[in-house]
């Protein structure tokens, strides 16, 4: 696979688990650019053209709020997660435990028929 397929691939998967990780990052009030490095630091890289339309999509969804303030002279949007995404959080957990425990399983059937070869 080239280049190009990996990465595509790889924005892909990464896309749901950027909706998880923003909205368990924003159990604290944060604007974009400290979610950004926040990803980062967790070692989810994520460009802040696929960043700040999340950010609103979550918001007109209902997941979260956001809030203008004026800090150091220059504005800035706040963000944090709603009621309503702290309510659906958990089963978004859920999901993600489920997903992630389908994978373990098929990953290591795969890792028994190749050690039979």
């Amino acid at each position: 696979m080239n280049d190009i397929g990996k990465d595509s691939i790889s924005l892909e998967m990464r896309r749901g688990v950027i909706v998880l990780a923003v909205l368990s990052l924003l159990q604290d009030e944060q604007y974009g650019y400290s979610v950004l490095r926040l990803l980062s630091e967790n070692g989810l890289n994520v460009d802040q053209g696929t960043l700040y339309p999340l950010l609103r999509r979550l918001e007109s969804q209902g997941w979260l709020q956001s809030a203008w303030r004026v800090e150091e002279a220059r504005p800035r949007r706040y963000y944090v997660i709603s009621e309503q995404g702290r309510a659906d959080l958990p089963n978004l957990q859920k999901e993600w435990d489920t997903i992630v425990s389908a994978l373990e399983k098929i990953n290591h059937r795969l890792e028994g028929k190749n050690e039979s070869h």
